[in-house]
Formats: C-alpha cells, structure tokens, sequence
C-alpha cells in the first residue's frame, strides 16, 4: 500500500491538490499547467533560447547600457522579444518550483528517483544563475545591486588577491570582461541544462518533453501577448556613484535580496550554500527505512510466459527480459531493484500474475477481492467503487448513504482487470474505478493502462465476457469530492436506466412468445 507522508509533505500535497482542483475547474484535468509544470518549464526553455538568440545579436559588452535600450526603444521587434524574454524567465523559475514542490509531495524525491531529484535540484540552480546574470548584462540599477550583492559574497573566498567589489566602486569604468564573463555564463549555462536535461530523464520510459501542442501554443501565445501588453521600460543606469531613489526588481529572482543585504557577504553565501545542500539532500529526508520502505517488485520466474507486457509497461524501464534456458519460454522478466520504484503497475500487466510487489500481485489481489465479496454485509446490486488511495477523495462518510461500498487500492494502474471481472460477476450493479487525472498519476502512466486494459484489450485485457456497461473509469484527485460523487451518480442513472432497458426487452421477449390457448379465435 502507499507509504506513509512525512507532516511537511502532507502540508505541501494539501496545498497543492487544492490549487490542482481549482486549475481543473478552469480547464479540465488534460490542460491544468500545474500538471505539466515539468513540460512547460521545457517549452519555456526553448522560447528562452530563441529569444535570446535573437537578443544576443544586438547586445554590446562594451555599451551593455546603451544597447539594450537601443533593443527597448525599437517598438515592432525588439521591446516585445525583450519582454518576451523576461516573462519567460519568470515563468520558467515558476515551473520548475512547482514541478519540485509536486515531486516532494508526493514522495517522488526519493530512492531509484534520487538522481532525478538532484538533477533537477541542479536544473533549478541553473535557471537562477542564468536570470541573475541575465539581468546584470542590462547594467540598470537593478543589475547592478544583483553584481554587487554576488561581488560580496565571493569576497568572501579566497580566491582572488584583489576584492571583486572594488571593480563597483566607481574609481574606475567597470571593465568590459565582466560583461562578456556575465554573457559567457547566461548563454553557456542554458546550453548546459540541455545535457542536465538528460540526465534528469534518463531512466523513464517514454518521455515526454514538452507539453500538448495546445497548450504550449496558448501558453507562448499568451506570453507574447503581455509583452506587447505591458512592453518594459529602462531603468535608470547603473551608477555606483548615485544612489536611486527606488530600484526596480524582479522578485521572481530576487525574493532574497532583503535577507542578504542585511548580512555580511560570507554569511550570505554560506547561508546559499546550506540551502542548496539542504534541497539538494532531501532524499535522504524523504527516505522511507524499514516497515515504511515499499517492497520491490519480483518475478515469479516459475509462471513467467515471456510475454514482455511488464517489461514494455513498466514506466521506469526497471524489467528487462533475459534469455532462459528451462524451456519453459524464450525470455524471463527481471526486476531491477535500483530502478524499482514499487509502483506496482507490472501487476496489472502480467497475464499469469506472476510480477508485482510482495502481496500486491495479481494472485494476492485476487486473494483480497476474495475475501471482500465474502464479506457479510456486502449485498446484490451494490456499485463498487474502487479507490485509489493516493490522490482520489475521501468518501467513507457518505459511502452507504449513497448505496456505494469503497474498495481502495494502491494504484489504479496496478489493478488486475481479474478483480473488476469478479466484482462484476458477485452480483455487483457495477464497478467504477476512481483513479487520479492521467496527467497526475503518482506512477506517471497509472490511468493510461489501466483504460488500455479494460478498453482497448491490452494485456492483462478485460475479457469480453464482461458486460462493460457495468465498468466505468472516472478521475479526481483528493480535493475534488463534488467531480467524484458526480461521476459516481452519472453512473448510477446509466446502470439504473441499462437494468431498465433490460427488463423492458425482457417483458417485450415474453410478450412476443406468449402461448396462444387452445380454442381462442381472437387471433384469427
């Protein structure tokens, strides 16, 4: 079953569903960007890319100023390509935090998913350091409290003979070379974030980069919109011997500058330092020992018939097939323990139920569905709704008043269609399975099988002798009780008005063959 949160991950995962039900009331669960914030934080790169491309050919390390509002002041391309650029910077940070918040919510952070938590730690770091530096190469009044506040902290290494600060002081112009080091690092860490990127994704199964075209094309096309909407405007240049009244600044990349101005450079950047290495080590943190450890998958070599289905569904390409020698088949699924994440999704996969953690495979799902049906207060004609228990609502307290019994289960897509089959056949008016929206599956392709396998006969496929007016997927995630009562009464009215139909086709057949008596000319 689903490992135990820790509190601060619970607080997050509430946060966090609540502003998920609220986007899918705006745009339904295919098109919530909070579900896609990994993707668009991909897309958004690309745009950052080729915007700054773009901007790169007219910037000047050695009139950085000036150029730059040379590039502001051309009102057909150049102020709103700029701004473009800048709203997508923001946007980008935005969607990388969030895409961490939810990896950390929902217990993602840790185990075989470590690498890709510290890859995408160091993603985040990059995207910071590339707005930083971005922001300095304009040279206003707010790239030069960013230079000076990042020229106090290396102050405080011992690193080079002479302090960095003094190169803001205004004894002298600032050198040129700062600027082209500044360009050298805005443009060499993005093209860098692409190998990163790799890295970050290397042991999924069938990844996907960039959000549905839809939605990528309404995000940049919004995008460009407020760029032409609200253009940007210069600051004032940067002049260490002049101190502005006010200073503009992006909050999105410097939310930190109250707490660092307010300490000495070696403070502020051991203080830095500790929280990246504290995002950066909370896998450790997050690490479930012991009886919380989820078990890992296993293979039944003894019933594997080689039919690679695990192996092709497993959506951490943790199974792999290997030659076997008994005769019993060519090929033999293997589970690799470093690559498993006890998702539980090759259970629903395997035909002969012989793959899946320690008591969740198909056979112990069986067991267990066994076990339910022949429960005493189970009744006829009950709908069985079946539960995921890691992102669908809480129903228990309206569960009998409603006529539904909950049967919760670790993850839909680990579901064996086995047990929906013997629902159905112990007298069961129906079985809907509630399942998280696919897009925000905890195991990534959990309702995707699932639906494969109950409509579209992917192995382990719902037999056909199953009436599938009696089985329905529908999809909430935990703060969305009012879209899961609503599916579970639209399928009720459906399996009221199918038993309807049935009994009137019933009545009609016995009309039809009705016996004629004996002696009766009514029917001459």
């Amino acid at each position: 079953m689903a490992a135990t949160s820790r509190p601060a991950e619970k607080l997050a995962l509430r946060l966090l569903t609540l502003a998920d039900s609220g986007f899918n009331r705006l745009y339904g669960w295919k098109y919530n960007p909070l579900y896609q914030s990994g993707t668009i934080a991909v897309a958004l790169l690309l745009v950052l890319l080729v915007t700054g491309l773009w901007l790169i050919f007219f910037y000047r390390v050695g009139t950085p100023y000036d150029s730059v509002a040379r590039i502001t002041a051309e009102p057909w391309l150049g102020n709103w390509i700029r701004a473009l650029h800048r709203y997508a910077s923001d946007a980008a940070l935005l969607a990388v935090a969030v895409h961490a918040l939810r990896m950390y919510a929902q217990g993602r952070s840790w185990g075989p998913r470590t690498r890709a938590w510290a890859s995408g730690v160091v993603l985040l770091l990059f995207v910071f350091v590339s707005g930083w530096t971005g922001y300095v190469l304009v040279w206003d009044s707010f790239g030069e409290v960013l230079a000076i506040e990042g020229a106090r902290m290396l102050d405080a290494l011992p690193i080079l003979s002479e302090p960095i600060s003094r190169a803001f002081t205004g004894e002298r112009p600032v050198p040129s070379v700062f600027f082209f080091m500044n360009l050298f690092a805005h443009v060499g860490v993005p093209l860098s974030m692409f190998a990163v990127l790799l890295l970050h994704t290397s042991k999924l199964a069938r990844v996907k980069l960039l959000p549905p075209r839809r939605m990528m094309w309404a995000l940049i096309g919004a995008l460009v919109v407020l760029a032409v909407a609200r253009p940007l405007a210069m600051a004032p240049e940067a002049n260490p011997l002049r101190t502005p009244a006010s200073v503009p600044a992006d909050w999105f990349y410097a939310f930190w500058l109250p707490l660092s101005r307010s300490l000495d450079g070696g403070t502020a950047l051991l203080g830095a330092a500790l929280t990246f290495l504290a995002v950066l080590l909370i896998p450790l943190v997050a690490k479930r020992r012991g009886e919380q450890a989820p078990p890992k998958s296993v293979v039944d070599e003894s019933i594997c018939i080689g039919c690679r289905q695990c192996a092709l569904d497993c959506p951490y390409e943790a199974i792999t097939m290997l030659p076997r020698t008994d005769g019993r088949a060519e090929e033999v699924a293997r589970v690799d323990p470093d690559l498993c994440v006890s998702c539980g999704i090759c259970s629903g996969s395997c035909p002969p139920m012989g793959v899946g953690p320690a008591g969740r495979t198909g056979r112990d799902q069986l067991s267990r569905v066994r076990a339910f049906i022949a429960r005493p207060e189970r009744k006829p004609g009950e709908l069985v709704v079946i539960c995921c228990e890691r992102g669908t609502p809480s129903l228990e307290k309206d569960a009998d008043a409603r006529g539904i019994v909950l049967y919760p289960i670790d993850c839909a897509g680990s579901l064996h269609t086995s047990v929906i089959e013997l629902l159905v056949r112990s007298g069961s008016a129906g079985v809907l399975t509630l399942a998280c929206p696919p897009r925000d599956c905890w195991n990534r392709e959990g309702p995707r099988w699932l639906n494969e396998r109950v409509y579209h006969e992917r192995e382990a496929d719902l037999k056909a002798r199953v009436d599938r007016r009696r089985v329905r997927i529908a999809f909430a995630n935990a703060s969305e009780p009012a879209r899961a009562w609503a599916a579970i009464a639209a399928f009720q009215d459906e399996l009221r008005l199918a038993g309807e139909q049935v009994a009137e086709e019933a009545v009609a057949l016995d009309l039809e063959c009705e016996p004629v008596a004996i002696g009766d000319d009514s029917g001459r």
